[in-house]
């Protein structure tokens, strides 16, 4: 009897133990991050002078459309939508990135300037394979003239099932 109360003793010091662990080197990973981002916030502030400056505003990156509706499409093929703004700035606008609000929107668009009183273009595709039912996703645009989010949205409906069943054997079939 003594032998197992020592035992249980044993493995249970040895638990807190690396339990302990655990919560020290969580600390030490949090203050880390904290050091990590005290650092890059001070580069940002120090670059902060000497990037350049731009009379664009929002205003200035026109575009024609906002949000797209598809209404109700197909299950299968992909969906696709540009988006078209125009220029009204002094300045050369400049894409800086599109971010999807999931990983089946793709939006695409030039790494060249879109000089002014020209148009530039955000092509959209949304993957709707697997995903019937409606949908709304947005697209943020970062640009020398600012953040935009951009919307499409729209219902896709289920692809029929096959009449022909489907092949789930192990063998070939030519």
């Amino acid at each position: 009897m003594r032998k197992v109360f020592l035992t249980l003793g044993v493995i249970l010091l040895s638990g807190g133990l690396l339990m302990a662990q655990g919560k020290k080197s969580k600390k030490k990973d949090k203050a880390k991050t904290e050091q990590a981002e005290t650092a890059v916030s001070a580069q940002a502030v120090a670059a902060a002078p000497n990037a350049p400056t731009t009379s664009l505003t929002l205003e200035d990156m026109a575009f024609a459309d906002n949000v797209h509706d598809f209404g109700s499409i197909p299950e299968g093929p992909d969906a696709n939508f540009v988006f078209t703004f125009k220029n009204k700035g002094k300045e050369p606008i400049i894409v800086q990135k599109a971010q999807p609000s999931c990983g089946c929107t793709v939006p695409s668009f030039s790494s060249e300037p879109v000089p002014p009183g020209g148009t530039g273009k955000i092509d959209v595709s949304y993957h709707t394979k697997g995903r019937p039912n409606a949908f709304s996703k947005s697209i943020t645009v970062v640009s020398n003239a600012g953040t935009k989010v951009l919307t499409i949205k729209g219902t896709v409906e289920k692809a029929p099932a096959s009449s022909v069943p489907e092949n789930t054997s192990m063998m070939k079939t030519n």
